[in-house]
């Protein structure tokens, strides 16, 4: 397998789901504000309902609904929206529970095999995020879980969410790469068969847990991608990365 990425030198990574647990950092987050507030919600059910909003956020901008919009604006707006469907007068919360609330997505832990993993592929590659995050909130998670990123790419670089295709292009083009010099790391399927329509090579992580116990998505890979690994210190050993 490590011969399909020997024309690699840029290793661009999906960071929530593949390279950190948001699930448990965004319940751990929560459930102190919930019981604060009387909100009878499973911290768990409540970080899983948030991120159900994420999706259909970015498709307003993906769209032109509306117009570029960070992420971190987006998941405080899903916030609110999440409390309100569960009765909850968000006007009556003071501000700066809120904030500390959105907050919780730059204070997420990595996976247990992400830092040593993402060590070992940066002695071979460049190594950065192509996310959907914004940019201070990256290099808030980085510094925050000791990711060693090389740079932070991805949605704020380009003004578009992923799937699209100038996320990953001009993420490339801004760290001096082509699409065959690259290859998308990340745990869902989704992701790796944008990049691969751009010419990007391929690695898929399974990350089974990302969504509980009752996950029902991206458990195996559903195309041939360059490399399919269990952790990331599976693909540096795949990949010749002492």
């Amino acid at each position: 397998m490590a011969c399909k990425l020997q024309q690699v030198g840029f290793l661009g990574f999906d960071v929530f789901g593949t390279v950190v647990d948001w699930r448990a950092g965004v319940a751990r987050a929560a459930a102190p504000f919930l019981e604060r507030y009387d909100i009878e919600l499973d911290p768990c059910a409540f970080a899983n309902a948030w991120r159900a909003l994420y999706q259909p956020s970015m498709e307003t901008v993906r769209t032109g609904q509306r117009p570029w919009t960070r992420l971190d604006i987006l998941q405080r707006e899903n916030l609110e929206r999440l409390l309100g469907a569960h009765g909850v007068a968000v006007d009556d919360i003071p501000e700066q529970d809120l904030a500390e609330l959105t907050r919780a997505w730059e204070k997420l832990d990595p996976w247990p095999d992400a830092v040593a993993g993402l060590t070992r592929l940066k002695r071979r590659f460049a190594i950065a995020p192509i996310s959907n995050g914004h940019i201070a909130g990256m290099l808030k998670l980085a510094r925050f879980g000791g990711l060693p990123w090389d740079a932070i790419l991805g949605a704020e670089i380009a003004h578009s969410y992923k799937p699209q295709p100038a996320t990953y292009l001009k993420s490339l083009e801004a760290a001096g790469f082509e699409p065959g010099q690259a290859a998308m790391v990340a745990a869902h399927n989704g992701d790796l068969r944008a990049a691969r329509a751009l010419g990007m090579r391929t690695v898929f992580v399974r990350r089974p847990h990302e969504y509980g116990p009752d996950q029902s998505t991206d458990l195996e890979a559903e195309e041939d991608w360059d490399v399919v690994a269990d952790s990331l210190e599976e693909v540096a050993g795949v990949l010749g990365c002492a």
